[in-house]
């Protein structure tokens, strides 16, 4: 079975605190740089590299990560690795510590859609607990604060768990292949790369001051 995402049937989750925390990675970078120019030293050029840095992760670490569910199956773009968790291969849905689709060999966790803190349910609204898919609820038709249609992974879940059902009772899941089922992982060599370069820049710049 193919992994790869069907464009027209793709819905992609971000998380929306994830966002903030990109635009506050920026602000600060951007005004470190905007001060670093004004100050008209060249010596100082050298001193970018944390700035630099804070600037690229802010957009590796909380912007680009999503969870992109599609015919095929959920891929999540996780910061220095792709996964992409066919239908046939997922057996469970979990939202403990983050949304975590569940294989036969192995769990894999999305950084886009983290669970909320220890107080995440006490503000939850009855809505938020009416017209999930089936899988959400446990004994007592109980729900995980993970769960909550107000917290970013019970959106994500709610997405995967809706789609995971459609393709279930399409006929389009190969049901008792979830162990034979390869999970495809790639490592993002390129973000891992800048990633360290921007870091040995920064041990360098400030080892000259």
């Amino acid at each position: 079975m193919s992994t790869a995402p069907s464009a027209e049937n793709a819905a992609i989750f971000k998380a929306r605190t994830n966002k903030w925390f990109a635009g506050l990675a920026w602000a600060v970078a951007g005004a470190g740089l905007v001060s670093t120019a004004l100050s008209g030293q060249a010596e100082a050029v050298s001193g970018t590299g944390p700035l630099l840095l804070t600037a690229y992760l802010g957009w590796v670490l909380f912007w680009r990560p999503s969870v992109v569910v599609h015919d095929a199956g959920v891929t999540l773009e996780n910061p220095f690795r792709s996964i992409a968790v066919p239908w046939s291969a997922l057996v469970q849905v979990d939202t403990r510590y983050a949304l975590t689709l569940i294989t036969p060999a192995r769990s894999y966790g999305a950084w886009a859609a983290p669970a909320p803190g220890i107080w995440g349910g006490r503000n939850a609204r009855p809505e938020d607990l009416q017209g999930l898919p089936g899988s959400t609820y446990g004994p007592g038709q109980s729900v995980r604060p993970g769960d909550l249609k107000s917290t970013d992974s019970g959106q994500a879940a709610q997405l995967v768990r809706a789609r995971w059902q459609q393709m279930v009772e399409s006929g389009a899941v190969d049901a008792g292949t979830a162990s034979d089922t390869p999970v495809a992982v790639r490592i993002r060599w390129l973000e891992l790369g800048v990633t360290a370069a921007l870091v040995v820049f920064s041990i360098w710049g400030v080892a000259l001051f």
